[in-house]
């Protein structure tokens, strides 16, 4: 019999003010049309990026990745970290050493004297460690790396970010890590339309100066929108267990990004409209079939000036399409965990038990790690 499999799906309903949280090449706000009417769009990469900063400050005990290009400078300041005795020249050359015998592109840097790899790169703290420990080692025994060794130490201790956001090396796929968390582009459930903030800026010493005119030292204009939004991740834990390696935390990594991901916002535009808000609700399912996302609760787009609000109807919707797939295709979840902000969500407590979001990530962390470490499914409480 087939191990069962452990997805975790995250259904969030999110309202945000007057905001700009992910602009395009043009600096309005991106959107996209779903249903036959423009939506407001966050994209997945925003949220993500999102998501991986506030995991790095707040996951305690779950060691986080750097990304970067600027790989030689920080492989070689790690380099001079283990052996001071190393000039910094001569660590960056076994830097890149290093990187070049296990399949890194480096190139000339557009600014500066450093070499650069051609892409970013993921890496683990763990593996940057341990790639410079190498180095290290070849340039105390005047040994040449071995290409085999050099890979293994990029494949060897993900960080959760890297174990679930994934790595694509292009030019090695033998360093690839396939990504165990998804996230779809946030869309709002409603028709949006782009507003305009005319602003002025004055001039303070100017202004005390009684001979000059009145004017503003500069005018300009924002575009915004605001919109209640549905926001959707899955997470495969098996696939999240196989990254991370054996022994490691699984259901903390997993409860880690639930947190963050519910909790984070994108930064764009932040100082202008102060838009921080938290979830109005947040369902989380466990799944053994498939993934599934329920955007299509918001085909046909909720319209304002309804009785309760658009939250208490996005609540009324995504429970009745979340029954509605169950019952057309079966393949229902087998456990769901619902948090949401007072009575506006109470349509969504058909779908599962309503909990403090704490209890969930604690129920849910707990829940993972057990079919994680046993394989086994964990029958409802």
């Amino acid at each position: 019999m087939a191990q069962p499999r452990t997805l975790v799906d995250v259904h969030i309903l999110q309202t945000v003010p007057p905001s700009n949280l992910n602009r395009d090449d043009t600096g309005s706000p991106k959107t996209a049309s779903y249903g036959g009417v423009r939506r407001a769009r966050v994209s997945s990469q925003a949220w993500k990026r999102a998501t991986r900063l506030h995991m790095a400050e707040s996951a305690e005990g779950l060691a986080t990745g750097v990304r970067s290009k600027r790989v030689v400078e920080l492989l070689g300041e790690e380099i001079v970290g283990q052996d001071p005795s190393l000039e910094v020249e001569r660590a960056q050359e076994l830097a890149k050493d290093v990187l070049t015998t296990g399949g890194i592109k480096i190139k000339a840097p557009r600014k500066g004297d450093v070499e650069e790899a051609t892409y970013l790169l993921f890496l683990s703290r763990q593996q940057v460690t341990a790639l410079a420990g190498l180095a290290v080692e070849a340039a105390r025994s005047g040994e040449k790396l071995d290409k085999k060794v050099v890979q293994a130490h990029f494949k060897d201790k993900n960080s959760i970010d890297l174990a679930m956001f994934g790595r694509m090396v292009a030019d090695v796929t033998d360093l690839n890590v396939d990504a165990s968390v998804q996230v779809a582009h946030a869309l709002s459930v409603h028709a949006v339309e782009t507003e305009y903030d005319y602003f002025t800026a004055v001039d303070d010493h100017k202004a005390d100066d009684a001979d000059e005119d009145a004017g503003a030292g500069m005018i300009g204009t924002v575009e915004f929108n605001s919109s209640t939004l549905y926001r959707y991740a899955t997470i495969d834990a098996d696939l999240l267990a196989r990254n991370l390696g054996e022994g490691a935390p699984v259901g903390e990594a997993v409860a880690a990004f639930v947190t963050s991901f519910a909790r984070s916002m994108p930064s764009g535009k932040q100082n202008t409209f102060a838009n921080g808000t938290l979830p109005d609700a947040v369902v989380v399912s466990l799944r053994t079939d498939q993934s599934v996302s329920w955007v299509g609760a918001f085909e046909e787009p909720v319209r304002a000036g309804i009785e309760g609000g658009r939250i208490t109807r996005a609540a009324e919707e995504l429970a009745r399409y979340a029954k509605e797939t169950t019952d057309a295709f079966g393949g229902a979840p087998e456990r769901t965990w619902v948090t949401a902000v007072g009575a506006k969500g109470a349509a969504l407590d058909q779908l599962g038990e309503r909990v403090s979001f704490d209890e969930l990530t604690g129920t849910l962390a707990a829940v993972v790690e057990e079919r994680t470490r046993a394989g086994q499914p964990v029958g409802a409480a």
